[in-house]
């Protein structure tokens, strides 16, 4: 972690945490965490055919996820804004908000075209199928060429 104290006295923190994991089938799975967003709690399970991904973000809508998958790693992101409270002076004050990010590194090639996210009850849960093994045919190369 870097702590940077700026003029004011203030403190900006900025974090950059890689955390790795090794599944059942020996395989190893790395879990990123952004610096200067926060991160919601994230679980990753796997089974023979299917990765799920749960992220733990409520009080949000389904369109405010930006849900992006690109060279195998799957980017959850989005800002979660505090509901207005007027003018209210706080006691205690652990719930975060502002931009929020999460990756995972899959562990195996991924349906891109079978990926299904959902939203409720304060989880995003996106399911990414295992890809199926694409057979290549092999054909004679003409040698009168």
């Amino acid at each position: 972690m870097i702590v940077v104290d700026d003029s004011n006295h203030e403190q900006q923190v900025e974090t950059a945490e890689v955390h790795y994991h090794v599944l059942k089938s020996g395989q190893q799975l790395l879990l990123v965490r952004h610096s200067h967003a926060w991160r919601p709690p994230t679980d990753v399970m796997v089974d023979d055919d299917l990765l799920t991904v749960v992220v733990e973000v409520a009080g949000m809508q389904a369109g405010e996820f930006h849900v992006t998958f690109t060279s195998q790693r799957l980017t959850i992101s989005g800002v979660r804004s505090p509901k207005d409270q007027g003018h209210v002076a706080y006691h205690q004050f652990e719930i975060r908000y502002g931009e929020f990010c999460t990756e995972v590194t899959l562990p195996w090639i991924v349906d891109e075209d079978q990926i299904v996210a959902h939203y409720e009850d304060g989880f995003l849960k996106v399911e990414l199928p295992r890809a199926e093994p694409h057979k290549i045919n092999v054909v004679a190369a003409d040698r009168d060429s």
